[in-house]
């Protein structure tokens, strides 16, 4: 196994913990928190790692469901992150007690191109 799919594999792995906890900590507390911001960034930053890593190891972005399902993931993290680093610099209370109802819908298409890719890896190694 190459040292860049090692990383990439990592930097994914992190961003599928970064990403979790955050979102699922918001939504259990139920409002947007700052430290759930740090961890919407670092692990938009772990996937945009990873996703292009192995989009250098394929050769190429392919136009199936894992990779159309995988960019529309990162844009939705980036406007996520963004949109909640608004509504904290607001100071709006109302506006970061609604902000957990967007992040899990976010975090279900994000694990769409997650959970494919390992499924593409398993199926092609049989």
């Amino acid at each position: 196994m190459s040292t860049e799919l090692i990383v990439a594999i990592v930097a994914m792995t992190a961003a599928m913990v970064f990403y979790s906890v955050a979102v699922w900590s918001e939504q259990i507390a139920g409002v947007l928190q700052p430290w759930h911001l740090t961890l919407f960034w670092i692990g938009l930053a772990c996937d945009t790692t990873g996703t292009t890593l192995m989009s250098r190891i394929a050769g190429a972005f392919r136009f199936d469901l894992h990779g159309v399902a995988g960019l529309a993931a990162i844009v939705l993290m980036l406007v996520h992150a963004i949109w909640a680093t608004v509504v904290l610099a607001r100071k709006q209370e109302g506006a970061r007690a609604r902000f957990h109802r967007f992040s899990v819908h976010v975090w279900a298409l994000w694990m769409v191109p997650f959970v494919s890719g390992i499924v593409m890896v398993a199926l092609a190694g049989r």
